[in-house]
């Protein structure tokens, strides 16, 4: 095959190493991306599923993937078809998740077109990450975190080819780039020289608005901001100085180790979304001028230009067209999901399955709940290196707002113990990136009040990513969150979230209410391969509030586990009087354990109480068994009382209990005010107490 070119397209194509059959090759690539695009447009009521396709992006995303190594992490995102190709998917495989079959590689037919993720150790690496544009820098910038760390201890975790270290690739569109949650991964990422490229494609859109009515600057501009992250930016339409820039931002990623940013114009030539299409927002005169940036037949005119005869070229788009028609008819073909299947893969199997260890061992000695999760943490970091602590103030000066990390950072180094900024959309959400890659992220939001800015990482990227990728990557991770009311605390340092965060499916909830409960759970809770909330109540962790200091236990044995989902009886009522019907039982957790056991003072040997200790997975077979022995029900909460669990759970017994209850299920819970109040008198006005609960067993006793 000849090559005639100008001597400076040849230079500069040689110095890249941009031989004609790389050429060749992305030309393939891209008429294939818009053999698909075009097959997708006509066949409208079989591509019923909304999707997105990388028409008028596909230069820079095939200059990007081409150049990427199968130990590297790529997060596409939802247009990005030309990614997928590049590094090696078929247009089958990718028509699979367009139809949402059975067969489909990356979700089993559970998520969108072009929602990739893959474990292929020939390709590089994709975790799930969710529709949500901008939320995926946080978890991929976990990966790049991840990276760092394996690579600083030396780990057979990490992945190497020939030698050569992994980077990560994050793409992202511009309009994404005003998100919050895009600059806490950016800040995060040039604070600590991660290798990361945030690939920007600027299409000049955000659906239906224009680059002009909602950014004040382009990503480039915006990335000068951030010291530390070399930019650069390019024609995304033009192959030549696409690969060109990305040759350069990946040699300087993956041999400097450091962040970078590519800014790519490139034209939108699709629809926003099958949804959402062209003609409903653009102009003719917007189409037309994006149309001129067409990177195919640009491309097509440099095979040309390169002496690549017409013939060829011809039978390369033929091909390409042949190939696209053959895999959709074959994609149309593959069997649906079975609907039985559908709750597969919500968490992944837990190994803890039973209690084991000791308690409460001989000879040893009581601890504080809060002494006994920072040993289990420091047991745990004792004997696993993949484990690492951070957050706010966590680190060695303070070592925990609570002194709950107290010594851990001068004993493990600074790179597993570490604070982090004010970020807690990045403290929860780079832990996907980090457990993808065989780590066990342990973090910490400083109070439940503040948990909020996380929670968006929580529900779109943490709880959906066993279930959406088809259990391929579980979270993996602990976020521990000091909760509750503890004397003046605040309005907002004082609350309890347990409600809002037991709406969310795909995450586990504990909630301790002493020692031993604290450091078997936390143990459990590391080895769950799935992401588990530990709510630690802040009046327990020293037993100073009047009437905790059974909070204060033996300390178990290094060995000892406790399996999430286990309730626990912490008083048990006067068998002659449960058969007499003269008892109540009260379900509770957290500081109610208390509450219950101080009223039941007033009611000798005719209260039982049961610690749920973990909220999900709930024990329901031992609360239904309890309901039925006594026949009397009262479900105690800190919480808020209207729309809160303990009412939800309530009218789960009575659903269940139906014919066993001798009186409607009574709740008892804070009253239904927007936060708690600072003064003492207000605070104790707003909770229950051991008064109010021995108010609401007397009524039910009265039955």
């Amino acid at each position: 095959m000849s090559w005639r070119s100008n001597k400076k397209s040849q230079k500069s194509l040689l110095r890249l190493m941009l031989t004609p059959e790389i050429l060749i090759q992305a030309y393939k690539y891209m008429a294939t991306a818009k053999a698909m695009c075009d097959t997708y447009d006509a066949n409208r009521q079989i591509c019923k599923y909304v999707h997105s396709t990388s028409r008028g992006h596909e230069a820079i995303q095939l200059a990007t993937g081409m150049q990427l190594l199968a130990c590297d992490w790529v997060s596409p995102y939802y247009r990005d078809d030309s990614i997928m190709l590049s590094i090696g998917f078929q247009p089958y495989e990718l028509m699979l998740q367009l139809l949402a079959k059975k067969e489909d590689p990356f979700s089993g037919g559970r998520s969108y077109y072009c929602h990739p993720s893959s474990r292929d150790v020939n390709r590089p690496y994709i975790i799930h990450q969710s529709s949500a544009t901008g939320m995926q820098t946080i978890p991929t910038t976990g990966l790049a975190q991840g990276i760092q760390y394996l690579e600083k201890i030396q780990s057979e975790k990490l992945h190497t080819i020939n030698g050569q270290l992994p980077i990560v690739v994050c793409s992202l569109g511009d309009g994404s780039v005003t998100e919050g949650e895009v600059s806490e991964a950016m800040q995060f990422a040039v604070l600590k020289q991660l290798p990361i490229i945030y690939l920007v494609q600027d299409n000049q859109w955000s659906i239906s608005a224009s680059a002009e009515e909602v950014r004040a600057m382009n990503a480039y501009d915006f990335a000068a901001g951030f010291k530390g992250l070399k930019r650069w930016q390019c024609d995304g339409s033009d192959f030549i100085r696409s690969y060109e820039t990305m040759a350069e931002a990946i040699e300087y990623t993956r041999t400097e180790r450091k962040p970078a940013l590519v800014h790519a114009k490139v034209p939108l030539l699709g629809h926003h979304t099958s949804g959402v299409r062209k003609e409903f927002y653009r102009s003719r005169e917007d189409l037309l001028k994006h149309g001129s940036y067409d990177p195919l037949p640009k491309l097509r005119l440099l095979l040309a230009d390169l002496g690549i005869a017409e013939h060829v070229i011809s039978a390369i788009e033929k091909e390409a067209e042949e190939k696209v028609i053959a895999d959709f008819t074959r994609a149309q073909a593959s069997p649906e999901p079975d609907p039985k299947t559908v709750e597969d893969h919500v968490f992944a199997p837990t190994p803890v399955k039973e209690e084991k260890g000791q308690r409460s061992p001989k000879n040893a000695e009581k601890v504080l709940m809060v002494d006994a999760a920072l040993h289990a943490i420091e047991e745990l970091m004792e004997d696993h290196a993949e484990a690492v602590l951070y957050g706010q103030d966590v680190g060695a000066r303070l070592g925990g707002v609570f002194r709950e990390a107290a010594t851990l950072a001068d004993k493990f180094g600074e790179h597993r113990v570490f604070n982090t900024a004010i970020q807690e959309a990045y403290i929860v959400g780079s832990t996907a990136g980090l457990s993808a890659l065989g780590m066990k992220p342990m973090v910490e939001v400083q109070f439940a009040d503040y948990i909020y800015p996380g929670f968006n990482q929580l529900v779109t990227e943490l709880s959906k990513s066993c279930y959406l990728s088809n259990g391929k990557f579980p979270v993996g991770m602990v976020l521990r969150v000091p909760i509750g009311a503890y004397g003046g605390g605040g309005p907002y340092h004082s609350g309890s979230v347990e409600s809002t965060l037991l709406t969310v499916k795909g995450i586990k909830i504990v909630y301790p209410s002493n020692a031993a409960d604290m450091k078997g759970l936390l143990k459990a809770a590391y080895h769950d391969p799935n992401p588990v909330v530990m709510l630690e109540h802040k009046g327990l962790y020293w037993s100073k509030v009047p009437g905790t200091e059974e909070a204060k236990t033996i300390e178990p044995s290094k060995d000892y586990i406790l399996p999430l989902g286990k309730a626990n009886i912490v008083m048990a009522a006067d068998p002659g009087k449960i058969k007499r019907g003269e008892t109540v039982c009260v379900i509770t957790y957290g500081m109610g354990v208390y509450w219950a056991k101080a009223a039941a003072a007033n009611f000798p040997g005719q209260v039982e109480v049961l610690d749920l200790r973990t909220l999900y997975p709930l024990d329901e077979e031992q609360i239904y068994q309890l309901v039925k022995k006594h026949g009397k029900v009262l479900v105690l909460s800190e919480e808020q009382q209207n729309n809160s669990f303990a009412e939800a759970l309530a009218l789960r017994i009575s659903n269940h209990c139906y014919h066993f209850l001798d009186a409607r299920v009574e709740v008892s819970g804070s009253l239904n005010l927007p936060a708690v109040p600072i003064n003492l008198a207000l605070e104790a006005a707003m909770l229950p107490n051991a008064n109010t609960v021995a108010n609401r067993i007397a009524k039910l006793l009265a039955y």
